[in-house]
Protein backbone atom coordinates (compact mmCIF):
# COMPACT_ATOMS: atom_id res chain seq x y z
CA UNK A 1 0.00 0.00 0.00
CA UNK A 2 0.84 3.62 -0.34
CA UNK A 3 1.86 5.87 2.51
CA UNK A 4 -0.98 8.64 2.40
CA UNK A 5 -0.38 11.49 4.65
CA UNK A 6 -3.76 12.95 6.39
CA UNK A 7 -4.28 16.16 4.72
CA UNK A 8 -3.63 19.68 6.16
CA UNK A 9 -5.76 23.13 5.91
CA UNK A 10 -2.41 25.29 6.16
CA UNK A 11 -0.40 26.45 3.27
CA UNK A 12 2.64 25.65 5.37
CA UNK A 13 5.25 23.08 3.81
CA UNK A 14 4.50 19.93 5.91
CA UNK A 15 8.31 20.25 7.03
CA UNK A 16 7.99 24.30 8.37
CA UNK A 17 5.14 22.86 10.36
CA UNK A 18 7.17 19.94 11.77
CA UNK A 19 9.39 22.41 12.49
CA UNK A 20 7.00 24.55 14.32
CA UNK A 21 5.90 21.59 16.26
CA UNK A 22 9.47 20.25 17.65
CA UNK A 23 9.94 23.87 18.67
CA UNK A 24 6.93 23.08 20.92
CA UNK A 25 7.76 20.15 21.96
CA UNK A 26 9.75 18.61 25.09
CA UNK A 27 13.00 17.22 24.32
CA UNK A 28 15.64 16.14 26.19
CA UNK A 29 19.45 18.35 26.47
CA UNK A 30 21.38 16.41 28.85
CA UNK A 31 21.59 13.77 31.27
CA UNK A 32 21.46 14.52 34.95
CA UNK A 33 24.40 12.57 35.91
CA UNK A 34 26.60 14.76 34.00
CA UNK A 35 25.24 18.13 35.77
CA UNK A 36 28.31 18.63 37.97
CA UNK A 37 29.62 20.90 35.71
CA UNK A 38 27.34 23.05 33.02
CA UNK A 39 26.50 20.99 29.91
CA UNK A 40 26.46 22.35 26.66
CA UNK A 41 23.79 21.56 24.07
CA UNK A 42 21.93 22.80 20.90
CA UNK A 43 18.37 22.64 20.12
CA UNK A 44 17.30 22.83 16.80
CA UNK A 45 20.25 25.40 16.13
CA UNK A 46 19.38 27.05 19.72
CA UNK A 47 23.34 26.89 21.62
CA UNK A 48 21.91 26.22 25.05
CA UNK A 49 24.06 25.48 28.88
CA UNK A 50 22.31 23.27 31.16
CA UNK A 51 23.26 23.27 34.75
CA UNK A 52 22.33 22.20 38.34
CA UNK A 53 21.34 25.31 40.82
CA UNK A 54 22.75 24.81 44.13
CA UNK A 55 18.77 24.39 45.22
CA UNK A 56 18.99 21.29 43.22
CA UNK A 57 17.20 22.34 40.23
CA UNK A 58 18.09 22.31 36.71
CA UNK A 59 18.35 25.21 34.58
CA UNK A 60 18.00 25.62 31.14
CA UNK A 61 19.29 28.55 29.81
CA UNK A 62 20.70 30.02 26.34
CA UNK A 63 24.80 29.60 26.04
CA UNK A 64 25.62 32.85 24.97
CA UNK A 65 25.92 36.23 27.42
CA UNK A 66 24.05 39.00 25.88
CA UNK A 67 26.86 41.12 27.55
CA UNK A 68 29.58 40.59 24.87
CA UNK A 69 28.56 37.18 23.44
CA UNK A 70 30.59 34.87 26.09
CA UNK A 71 29.67 31.47 27.07
CA UNK A 72 28.63 30.36 30.09
CA UNK A 73 29.47 26.84 29.23
CA UNK A 74 32.69 27.44 30.35
CA UNK A 75 31.64 29.69 33.14
CA UNK A 76 31.67 29.57 36.86
CA UNK A 77 28.73 28.52 38.60
CA UNK A 78 27.63 30.58 41.95
CA UNK A 79 24.71 29.27 43.99
CA UNK A 80 21.66 29.79 41.70
CA UNK A 81 23.86 32.17 39.26
CA UNK A 82 25.97 30.89 35.96
CA UNK A 83 28.36 33.28 35.43
CA UNK A 84 29.76 34.16 31.69
CA UNK A 85 33.51 33.06 31.04
CA UNK A 86 34.03 36.21 29.35
CA UNK A 87 33.36 38.95 31.51
CA UNK A 88 31.94 37.38 34.86
CA UNK A 89 28.78 38.74 34.46
CA UNK A 90 25.96 36.43 36.11
CA UNK A 91 22.39 35.71 35.69
CA UNK A 92 20.36 33.90 37.60
CA UNK A 93 19.14 30.38 36.83
CA UNK A 94 15.44 31.08 38.30
CA UNK A 95 14.44 34.40 36.71
CA UNK A 96 17.36 34.48 33.51
CA UNK A 97 18.21 38.18 35.56
CA UNK A 98 21.77 40.07 35.37
CA UNK A 99 22.47 39.71 39.14
CA UNK A 100 25.94 40.62 39.17
CA UNK A 101 28.44 42.72 36.82
CA UNK A 102 32.31 42.75 38.34
CA UNK A 103 33.25 45.05 36.97
CA UNK A 104 30.21 47.88 38.00
CA UNK A 105 31.01 49.76 41.57
CA UNK A 106 27.27 50.02 42.03
CA UNK A 107 25.01 47.06 41.44
CA UNK A 108 22.37 48.92 41.93
CA UNK A 109 23.05 50.06 38.16
CA UNK A 110 22.81 46.91 36.33
CA UNK A 111 20.90 47.47 32.92
CA UNK A 112 17.59 46.52 33.98
CA UNK A 113 17.24 44.81 30.89
CA UNK A 114 19.94 42.61 31.53
CA UNK A 115 18.36 39.13 30.87
CA UNK A 116 18.47 35.91 29.22
CA UNK A 117 15.26 33.41 28.95
CA UNK A 118 15.10 30.54 30.99
CA UNK A 119 13.87 27.55 29.56
CA UNK A 120 11.46 25.45 30.86
CA UNK A 121 12.69 22.06 32.75
CA UNK A 122 11.00 18.91 32.95
CA UNK A 123 13.79 16.24 35.20
CA UNK A 124 12.77 12.94 33.97
CA UNK A 125 14.04 8.88 33.03
CA UNK A 126 17.36 9.91 33.75
CA UNK A 127 17.30 13.06 31.87
CA UNK A 128 16.93 17.25 31.51
CA UNK A 129 14.25 18.00 29.17
CA UNK A 130 13.15 21.69 27.43
CA UNK A 131 10.69 23.05 25.26
CA UNK A 132 12.24 25.92 22.85
CA UNK A 133 8.90 27.87 23.24
CA UNK A 134 5.11 27.24 24.81
CA UNK A 135 4.57 23.86 25.06
CA UNK A 136 1.69 22.52 23.17
CA UNK A 137 1.93 18.71 24.89
CA UNK A 138 2.55 17.85 28.81
CA UNK A 139 6.25 16.19 29.09
CA UNK A 140 5.85 12.75 28.40
CA UNK A 141 4.53 10.60 30.94
CA UNK A 142 3.21 6.78 30.07
CA UNK A 143 0.27 5.16 31.81
CA UNK A 144 2.46 1.80 31.79
CA UNK A 145 4.83 2.99 33.58
CA UNK A 146 2.88 4.96 36.57
CA UNK A 147 2.32 1.47 38.69
CA UNK A 148 5.83 0.07 38.06
CA UNK A 149 9.04 1.37 40.43
CA UNK A 150 11.35 1.98 37.84
CA UNK A 151 15.19 2.57 38.12
CA UNK A 152 17.07 4.74 35.31
CA UNK A 153 20.10 4.39 33.99
CA UNK A 154 21.15 7.06 30.77
CA UNK A 155 23.27 5.69 28.19
CA UNK A 156 25.94 7.41 26.68
CA UNK A 157 24.25 9.52 23.79
CA UNK A 158 24.54 8.36 20.00
CA UNK A 159 24.89 11.50 17.09
CA UNK A 160 22.93 10.70 14.30
CA UNK A 161 21.99 12.37 10.88
CA UNK A 162 18.85 11.80 11.00
CA UNK A 163 15.54 13.84 11.62
CA UNK A 164 13.57 12.92 14.74
CA UNK A 165 10.57 10.74 12.64
CA UNK A 166 13.55 8.59 10.72
CA UNK A 167 15.20 8.18 14.22
CA UNK A 168 11.71 6.89 16.16
CA UNK A 169 10.67 5.07 12.75
CA UNK A 170 14.21 3.12 12.94
CA UNK A 171 13.53 2.36 16.71
CA UNK A 172 10.00 0.55 16.14
CA UNK A 173 10.36 -0.64 12.69
CA UNK A 174 10.28 -4.79 13.01
CA UNK A 175 10.80 -5.36 9.75
CA UNK A 176 14.46 -4.73 9.76
CA UNK A 177 15.23 -7.13 12.26
CA UNK A 178 16.54 -10.16 9.86
CA UNK A 179 18.67 -7.73 8.10
CA UNK A 180 20.17 -5.54 10.01
CA UNK A 181 19.97 -7.50 14.03
CA UNK A 182 21.23 -10.50 13.49
CA UNK A 183 24.10 -11.18 16.08
CA UNK A 184 21.79 -9.34 18.61
CA UNK A 185 18.57 -11.57 17.45
CA UNK A 186 19.53 -14.03 16.14
CA UNK A 187 17.22 -16.03 12.98
CA UNK A 188 14.34 -13.92 13.38
CA UNK A 189 11.65 -14.26 10.34
CA UNK A 190 11.56 -12.06 7.23
CA UNK A 191 7.95 -12.43 7.18
CA UNK A 192 6.32 -9.91 9.39
CA UNK A 193 2.71 -10.96 11.22
CA UNK A 194 -0.75 -8.90 11.27
CA UNK A 195 0.51 -5.96 13.49
CA UNK A 196 -1.84 -5.07 16.90
CA UNK A 197 -1.49 -1.54 16.36
CA UNK A 198 -3.82 1.19 17.71
CA UNK A 199 -3.56 5.19 18.38
CA UNK A 200 -5.13 8.05 19.90
CA UNK A 201 -3.79 11.04 19.12
CA UNK A 202 0.04 11.07 19.54
CA UNK A 203 0.32 7.98 21.38
CA UNK A 204 0.63 4.96 19.36
CA UNK A 205 1.37 1.22 20.98
CA UNK A 206 2.32 -1.96 19.52
CA UNK A 207 2.12 -5.42 21.86
CA UNK A 208 4.09 -8.30 20.20
CA UNK A 209 5.61 -11.53 21.41
CA UNK A 210 9.44 -10.91 21.59
CA UNK A 211 10.55 -13.06 18.82
CA UNK A 212 14.26 -13.11 18.81
CA UNK A 213 16.26 -16.90 19.24
CA UNK A 214 19.48 -17.58 19.43
CA UNK A 215 20.52 -14.03 19.45
CA UNK A 216 21.47 -11.99 22.66
CA UNK A 217 18.71 -9.98 22.64
CA UNK A 218 16.25 -13.17 24.38
CA UNK A 219 18.47 -13.70 27.51
CA UNK A 220 15.75 -13.27 29.80
CA UNK A 221 13.57 -15.91 29.28
CA UNK A 222 9.90 -15.58 28.04
CA UNK A 223 8.56 -11.66 27.27
CA UNK A 224 6.46 -10.07 25.94
CA UNK A 225 7.14 -6.40 24.66
CA UNK A 226 4.64 -3.56 24.30
CA UNK A 227 5.83 -0.89 21.82
CA UNK A 228 4.87 3.17 22.64
CA UNK A 229 5.45 5.77 20.69
CA UNK A 230 4.23 9.39 21.24
CA UNK A 231 5.20 12.35 18.47
CA UNK A 232 6.81 13.65 17.94
CA UNK A 233 10.19 12.08 19.83
CA UNK A 234 9.56 9.27 22.78
CA UNK A 235 9.59 5.90 21.56
CA UNK A 236 9.80 2.90 24.23
CA UNK A 237 9.79 -1.01 24.41
CA UNK A 238 8.91 -2.19 27.90
CA UNK A 239 9.15 -5.68 28.25
CA UNK A 240 6.94 -8.16 30.51
CA UNK A 241 7.94 -11.30 32.05
CA UNK A 242 5.74 -13.36 33.82
CA UNK A 243 8.99 -15.18 35.91
CA UNK A 244 11.66 -11.94 35.73
CA UNK A 245 9.32 -8.92 36.10
CA UNK A 246 9.49 -5.77 33.85
CA UNK A 247 12.18 -3.96 32.00
CA UNK A 248 12.06 -0.84 29.93
CA UNK A 249 14.42 0.55 26.85
CA UNK A 250 13.65 4.22 25.47
CA UNK A 251 14.37 6.43 23.48
CA UNK A 252 14.24 9.89 22.73
CA UNK A 253 15.80 11.47 19.93
CA UNK A 254 16.70 15.45 20.25
CA UNK A 255 17.15 17.74 17.18
CA UNK A 256 20.52 19.69 16.62
CA UNK A 257 18.86 20.89 13.96
CA UNK A 258 15.85 19.84 11.50
CA UNK A 259 17.62 16.61 10.50
CA UNK A 260 21.06 15.50 12.63
CA UNK A 261 19.85 14.55 16.34
CA UNK A 262 21.77 13.31 19.40
CA UNK A 263 19.86 10.37 20.22
CA UNK A 264 19.14 10.44 24.11
CA UNK A 265 18.58 7.03 26.15
CA UNK A 266 18.68 4.96 28.41
CA UNK A 267 17.52 1.58 30.47
CA UNK A 268 16.00 0.89 33.20
CA UNK A 269 14.54 -2.02 35.34
CA UNK A 270 11.76 -2.55 37.79
CA UNK A 271 13.02 -2.59 41.19
CA UNK A 272 13.91 -6.79 42.10
CA UNK A 273 13.81 -7.42 38.72
CA UNK A 274 15.16 -10.78 38.24
CA UNK A 275 16.85 -10.67 35.08
CA UNK A 276 19.91 -8.59 33.45
CA UNK A 277 21.32 -5.84 35.39
CA UNK A 278 20.60 -2.25 34.54
CA UNK A 279 24.35 -2.44 32.64
CA UNK A 280 24.12 -5.49 31.12
CA UNK A 281 20.95 -4.51 29.87
CA UNK A 282 22.28 -1.22 28.82
CA UNK A 283 25.52 -3.12 27.06
CA UNK A 284 23.67 -4.94 25.16
CA UNK A 285 20.71 -2.39 23.96
CA UNK A 286 23.98 -0.42 22.84
CA UNK A 287 24.99 -2.81 20.35
CA UNK A 288 21.69 -2.96 18.88
CA UNK A 289 21.93 0.56 18.35
CA UNK A 290 25.26 0.68 17.06
CA UNK A 291 23.66 -2.10 14.23
CA UNK A 292 21.12 0.50 13.37
CA UNK A 293 23.14 3.58 12.92
CA UNK A 294 25.22 2.88 9.91
CA UNK A 295 22.03 1.97 8.34
CA UNK A 296 20.30 5.35 9.40
CA UNK A 297 22.86 7.69 8.06
CA UNK A 298 22.59 6.17 4.75
CA UNK A 299 18.73 6.54 5.01
CA UNK A 300 17.33 9.35 2.02
CA UNK A 301 15.78 11.62 2.70
CA UNK A 302 17.06 12.40 5.91
CA UNK A 303 13.77 13.36 7.78
CA UNK A 304 10.77 11.84 6.62
CA UNK A 305 9.48 13.56 3.36
CA UNK A 306 6.24 15.36 4.96
CA UNK A 307 5.86 17.22 0.97
CA UNK A 308 5.73 13.72 -0.30
CA UNK A 309 9.30 14.47 -2.00
CA UNK A 310 10.01 11.44 -2.46
CA UNK A 311 8.13 9.09 -3.37
CA UNK A 312 7.83 5.99 -0.57
CA UNK A 313 5.32 3.09 -0.96
CA UNK A 314 4.86 0.37 2.54
CA UNK A 315 3.58 -2.95 3.28
CA UNK A 316 1.16 -4.34 6.20
CA UNK A 317 4.55 -4.39 8.32
CA UNK A 318 4.77 -1.06 8.21
CA UNK A 319 1.49 -0.47 9.97
CA UNK A 320 3.16 1.43 13.27
CA UNK A 321 5.33 3.56 10.92
CA UNK A 322 2.03 4.76 9.23
CA UNK A 323 0.10 5.30 12.35
CA UNK A 324 3.59 7.36 14.15
CA UNK A 325 3.17 9.26 10.75
CA UNK A 326 -0.77 9.95 11.34
CA UNK A 327 0.32 11.27 15.12
CA UNK A 328 2.80 13.49 14.23
CA UNK A 329 0.70 14.81 11.46
CA UNK A 330 -1.68 15.65 14.49
CA UNK A 331 0.59 17.17 16.39
CA UNK A 332 1.78 19.42 13.51
CA UNK A 333 -2.27 20.59 13.16
CA UNK A 334 -2.15 21.00 16.79
CA UNK A 335 0.17 24.28 16.39
CA UNK A 336 -0.99 24.96 12.68
CA UNK A 337 -2.89 28.22 13.46
CA UNK A 338 -1.80 30.72 10.53
CA UNK A 339 -4.14 33.72 12.48
CA UNK A 340 -2.46 36.24 14.46
CA UNK A 341 -1.53 34.94 17.40
CA UNK A 342 0.32 32.24 15.64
Amino acid sequence: MTAVMPPSGSLLPKRDLAERAMRRSWFPVARSADLAKPQQATLLGVNLVVFRRADGVAAVLPSRCPHRGGSFVIGEQHGNDIACSYHGWRFSGETGSCTYIPSLEDQSKIPPKAKVKVYPVVERFGHVWTCLEEPVVDMYDLAEWHDVNLEWLAATPLDSPTGVAVAIENFRDVAHFPFVHRETMGDVPEVVEPLNVRRDGLHVWMDRELLATEGEWNNSGDQTMRYHCVAPGLAAITFTSSTLGTRVVAGFPSPIAYDHVKIFWGVANEVGYKGSTLGESLELEQRVYREDLPIAERIEPREVPWDNEFEEFSAPADLFTLNYRRAFTDLMGRVDNPGPSA
